[in-house]
């Protein structure tokens, strides 16, 4: 393919994908107006009603148009199933289809990543780039949280009767009250905060790239695929793509640098196509080795949900209210903008704990819903009425990778998490299945249940739980690892502390995919944090000084 052939234009900066980390991106690069940025979106424009209603992500979660439809490669910890990884397809990616939780993490989580020679990624350094991105709107620390930022993070004002009573289960065990999660301490129980305002979704598209989209120096493509980046010598200076529906390859160019933001699974996809990665394997699929980087696409780390339901009297769960005329009234709040079930999380309630009391701090992340879906049926709810938990280890130790299915840039990459793969993460799910069933059962919510749906009251043994969690287990969509952060030297890492690709100048990566350890906790808010920080790698600027507040003793 000669260069006449390809339609070229040139940016200072080319950024591939526009979901959480690229719109913070296009933003902050653009803000001053003498930076030109171009950024790359495989899917369309984010104008679907349902993106802007919540519970619309019901309507776009399997919709390939919308959605990256990648599947887990099956082995014997899933019994054999593929589990669909679906990430957004879209501007604002998976912000714009996803649940909703704005969870950090725990102050520990980045100090370990600091601890692993990552400079500058301690808490106290990241800290400051967690409250740029946030506008928190209720009860908001200013030690800990933003009220300036693009993105509102609100309490829900809807409520529900079994909500409540898991809470007072959850407190019943030992889980402290009055918490604010994301501050001084996580360890805790009670309704999730998330980027809902005024019953709309307000994910990375609706708030960093609105603010951008009207800048001179910002050029936005939709359906725009990235396949393969362009090299001179050892350096990368664009990126070929095509658009949907034409086969006229494509190529806009970088005066600075390319930043590649596309995912966890698409980003080690897109360095192998362009020669970056394991020798071997892209050798395998005929691709010229531009430099051997053996970790790309290794170290993927996924948190494991295991949801558990049971049957409830007494009082009315989504799975009626979402039907009918109810339902009908239910959108006549949400239009008049009342509380209304259209404008909740798929999780609304919460508690942080430990699997066990010799746990140094809270290990489980654990969500409720006052509703229940059939099993295998995504978004069809049950016919009777039914609450849902479910529970992931917070920091799992089983890895598993990402590689190329082929060298076709169409072709979805191979992905295996290897769930449940280590002793350890089975011990903790066992244990959690047992206090899944105790919180289920405390009595707050005793009145209310009729009979477990599944597990089963005879599913009692390790194995058996062990075998359930195979049969059942599922996946939190939160990816990450495969092209690792690490200091030099680190044969597990793809790029160093500032998110430059080792070895390949003008090349960095900012997403998930850099994280060097999985944080405790949803990996949307993190990922934000990672790309403010990035914008100031990028532009040279010097970052803002180290907060140190207090601790608690259960994590952040």
């Amino acid at each position: 393919m000669g260069q006449s052939d390809i339609s070229i234009d040139t940016f200072d900066f080319v950024i591939v994908g526009a979901g959480a980390a690229g719109c913070v991106l296009a933003n902050r690069l653009t803000a001053d107006g003498r930076t030109t940025v171009c950024l790359l979106e495989a899917g369309p424009p984010d104008r679907n009603l349902f993106i802007h209603v919540p519970a619309g992500f019901i309507k776009l979660a399997y919709d390939p148009k919308w959605t990256w439809q990648i599947k887990t490669e099956p082995n014997a910890n899933t019994d054999g199933r593929r589990i669909p990884t679906t990430g957004g397809r879209t501007l604002g990616g998976s912000s714009s289809i996803n649940g909703f939780n704005c969870v950090r993490g725990q102050a520990e989580d980045y100090d370990g990543w600091a601890e692993m020679g990552n400079t500058g990624w301690s808490y106290a350094e990241v800290l400051p780039y967690f409250k740029r991105s946030e506008r928190r709107i209720g009860n908001a620390d200013p030690r800990y949280r933003g009220v300036d930022g693009p993105m509102p993070i609100t309490d829900p004002q809807w409520r529900h009767t079994l909500c409540d009573a898991f809470i007072e289960s959850a407190h019943a065990h030992g889980a402290p009250r009055g918490v604010d999660y994301n501050a001084v301490r996580q360890e805790g129980a009670g309704y999730y905060q998330r980027w809902i305002h005024k019953g709309r979704r307000r994910g990375a598209a609706q708030t960093f790239l609105r603010e951008a989209r009207g800048r001179r120096n910002l050029e936005i493509r939709t359906d725009a695929c990235a396949t393969g980046l362009v090299f001179e010598g050892a350096q990368v200076v664009g990126v070929d793509y095509r658009c949907s529906g034409d086969a006229t390859p494509r190529r806009v160019r970088a005066r600075r640098e390319v930043v590649v933001a596309a995912g966890a699974a698409n980003t080690p996809k897109l360095l192998m196509l362009s020669g970056l990665g394991p020798a071997a394997h892209l050798n395998d699929h005929g691709i010229r080795v531009r430099r051997a980087i053996e970790a790309v696409g290794r170290n993927l780390q996924d948190h494991h949900m295991l949801r558990s339901v049971c049957r409830v009297r007494g009082t009315d769960t989504l799975n009626q209210s979402a039907r009918g005329l109810k339902l009908l009234g239910e959108i006549a709040k949400w239009t008049l903008g009342r509380p209304s079930l259209l404008a909740i999380s798929p999780s609304v309630a919460y508690t942080f704990m430990k699997s066990d009391p010799s746990q140094v701090r809270n290990n489980l992340q654990f969500h409720f819903s006052p509703g229940s879906y059939k099993e295998g049926v995504a978004g069809l709810l049950d016919d009777f009425p039914g609450m849902t938990l479910g529970f992931y280890n917070l920091r799992p130790r089983s890895t598993g990778s990402v590689a190329l299915a082929s060298s076709n840039p169409e072709d979805f990459p191979v992905v295996q998490p290897n769930y449940m793969a280590h002793e350890d993460d089975q011990r903790v799910i066992v244990d959690a299945l047992r206090l899944t069933r105790s919180l289920l059962h405390g009595d707050a919510l005793r009145p209310y249940i009729v009979r477990d749906e599944y597990p089963g009251e005879d599913i009692k043994s390790d194995d058996d739980l062990l075998t359930f969690a195979r049969r059942r287990g599922g996946t939190a969509w939160h990816l990450m690892g495969t092209c690792r952060m690490g200091r030099a030297g680190d044969p597990n890492a793809v790029v160093d502390p500032q998110l430059r690709v080792v070895g390949v100048p003008g090349l960095r990566v900012v997403d998930a995919s850099v994280m060097p350890a999985m944080p405790s906790g949803n990996t949307q808010i993190p990922t934000m944090m990672i790309a403010e920080k990035a914008a100031d790698l990028l532009l040279g600027r010097t970052p803002p000084p180290a907060e140190f507040p207090e601790r608690g003793n259960a994590g952040t």
